[in-house]
């Protein structure tokens, strides 16, 4: 499948822009990327300026554009009160995926003689990898896994290739000033501390959630599952334990891969899903079951199946209680897959040169307010150290 739009598409996107004064498109992006402004320049064929408008404030604007989610630019598009938004992250995907050259690397000022660690090579720990390297430091990234883009890798790759997450790590490089080291992970943020002038830590959350219940062992975790879904990939039942952005990366998945059947169990009403519209679609058009108001109890192995006893709730005083009385198995299942949240590790004070970025800084976000993050603490360092 294409991941981008066409020439024709891109065009009557363009056409669409209204060229509001008032920004409210850029007002709502975390990075302050400006669509008036790139909109403008590729209207009149000025790809470079163009692909710059876009790069100067979102170094991984190739990955953001595919994924972003609608509540940003897309939201606060003036077009969608006269008709529909006009999809700006698509627009920004496809002019970076086109017109994007080497030459946008060049420029990169004589080194300041100051060093930074990165650990993690997500979306932050990439943001402030590149704002740093054009600020004149020299970088050593630290990755506890095979692979850059820390949780982007997670997502299924009919929605963002591995491929393109290298596609925008290509033009943050610099091979003389960056050095990055996979399958290492760094247990103590302050061990390097010695070593360099600051570190930053961009490690995401990295610790599931636990279920907290009975036979829980006999379940998949969804950071399990997504990062290797060939792994578990099963004709039988899955149950997804969850009703966030994760929990329908892997109900999908597990469609995708030929299930039978697909259930997600939502503690809350279905309405108060935190997805997409779009991903809310596509789950109904994957006919994957939604029950909302569902909680597990416990998991029980029974033959060549797993049974799943789950529980209904209600909503009182502003919060989800058991209803009594409506507990009951369900037991058909071949994989139940757990995803209802993530946590960062613990956090140290102990060092002085160690700041946070990202997801676990702030919790889980978007690739974008991830992004933000990166370019905030590399922000605070260049004004720290070259000040």
């Amino acid at each position: 499948m294409t991941h981008f739009i066409n020439k024709l598409q891109l065009q009557a996107e363009l056409n669409r822009c209204l060229q509001c004064k008032s920004q409210p498109c850029m007002n709502a992006c975390p990075v302050s990327c400006n669509p008036r402004e790139f909109i403008a320049f590729a209207r009149a064929n000025s790809w470079p300026d163009a692909v710059h408008a876009i790069t100067r404030n979102n170094p991984m604007g190739l990955t953001c554009g595919l994924i972003c989610p609608d509540k940003f630019c897309m939201a606060s598009c003036t077009r969608s009160r006269i008709d529909f938004p006009i999809n700006i992250p698509k627009i920004q995907a496809a002019i970076l995926h086109a017109h994007r050259t080497p030459a946008e690397s060049l420029g990169i000022p004589e080194p300041n003689g100051k060093k930074v660690a990165i650990i993690g090579a997500g979306p932050a720990g990439m943001a402030a990898a590149s704002r740093l390297v054009r600020a004149g430091f020299r970088i050593d990234i630290f990755e506890a896994r095979k692979e850059i883009g820390g949780a982007l890798n997670m997502i299924p790759d009919e929605r963002l290739p591995h491929g393109i997450i290298e596609d925008d790590w290509k033009y943050i490089h610099i091979p003389d000033r960056m050095t990055l080291h996979l399958n290492a992970k760094i247990e103590n943020p302050c061990a390097l501390a010695s070593d360099f002038d600051a570190v930053i830590v961009a490690t995401g959350e990295p610790n599931c959630t636990p279920l907290r219940i009975p036979g829980e062992e006999l379940s998949v975790s969804y950071m399990d599952y997504l990062y290797d879904p060939q792994k578990y990939k099963t004709s039988g039942n899955v149950a997804v334990i969850g009703g966030g952005n994760v929990a329908a990366d892997c109900a999908m998945t597990a469609a995708a891969l030929g299930a039978a059947s697909v259930e997600m169990f939502i503690r809350r009403g279905i309405s108060d899903m935190k997805i997409s519209r779009k991903d809310f679609l596509e789950l109904l058009e994957k006919h994957i079951q939604l029950n909302g108001m569902t909680s597990p109890v416990r998991i029980e192995a029974q033959n060549a199946h797993k049974t799943l006893w789950v529980r209904k709730n209600h909503f009182i005083d502003g919060k989800w209680i058991p209803l009594d009385d409506t507990t009951h198995p369900l037991p058909y299942f071949d994989l139940i897959i757990r995803a209802i949240g993530s946590k960062a590790d613990q956090k140290t004070d102990d060092c002085a040169n160690v700041i946070y970025a990202g997801d676990c800084k702030t919790g889980g976000s978007t690739i974008v307010e991830a992004i933000s993050s990166g370019l905030s603490a590399a922000g605070t360092i260049i004004a720290t150290l070259l000040h």
